[in-house]
């Protein structure tokens, strides 16, 4: 398992916006797993992250409680923290929640709800990325697409329900290690879904999400069969 270096999270003695030092700390290590920047698998130093992120022991274990509670890390006795490795049965289960919430949200919008915009943004977003190679941020773009169509459900509950569906989301992502045969056929079926939404018909662009995810569904499924040890 490799050690990730996480030198470059900015230690922050003073809590935000009502947040304590452990909150703004995990939101820090939250981050580096939905850029892509940590990997499923990878080991976090207690001594090391402490000494980065210039917070005391006793905090960066509630950090790991808390995020070990979301199901980003995992406590293996004797051994330490890891980012969690999503199971088969994870992966399909995601992919059954994003069908309900996803395609849901996308056949009862409206084609001019403000969201659209962001999925336009995230879609022009991934194109640049994707024409400079940078598929880690192409990933990232197609996650905020989809948050966009969750949006369009004006359900503040169920934007921050599937923010965690997100984040174990970009796990899945990280357990392909060619991430450009991992988005690269997906940014123009994302730009063929909002193109039905801007036509006024959401239904089609619901049925198109609903083939579009069944067949990511497959295509990971078959990726994290042939990239995880026998």
């Amino acid at each position: 398992m490799k050690q990730t270096n996480l030198a470059s999270i900015e230690p922050t003695s003073v809590a935000e916006a009502g947040q304590t030092l452990a909150e703004l700390t995990a939101a820090r290590i939250r981050e580096r797993v939905i850029s892509g920047m940590l990997s499923p698998g990878s080991h976090l130093s207690e001594a090391a992250l402490c000494e980065e992120l210039q917070v005391s022991r006793n905090t960066l274990r509630e950090v790991f409680r808390l995020l070990t509670k979301e199901g980003v890390l995992r406590h293996e006795a004797n051994r330490g923290v890891f980012v969690s490795t999503p199971s088969i049965s994870t992966i399909m289960d995601i992919f059954h929640i994003r069908r309900l919430i996803e395609c849901s949200a996308l056949a009862n919008a409206h084609h001019r709800h403000p969201s659209v915009d962001k999925m336009r943004a995230a879609i022009e977003a991934a194109v640049q990325h994707r024409d400079r190679g940078e598929w880690l941020e192409v990933g990232s773009a197609d996650i905020a697409f989809h948050a966009a169509i969750v949006e369009l459900a004006d359900s503040p509950r169920l934007s921050a329900f599937y923010a965690h569906i997100s984040l174990e989301l970009r796990l899945v992502f990280g357990l392909i290690r060619d991430p450009e045969y991992l988005h690269a056929p997906y940014v123009g079926q994302n730009a063929t879904i909002l193109a039905h939404l801007e036509e006024g018909a959401p239904a089609s662009a619901a049925d198109a999400l609903e083939k579009y995810l069944f067949q990511a569904e497959r295509f990971i499924l078959a990726a994290y069969s042939r990239a995880m040890p026998g």
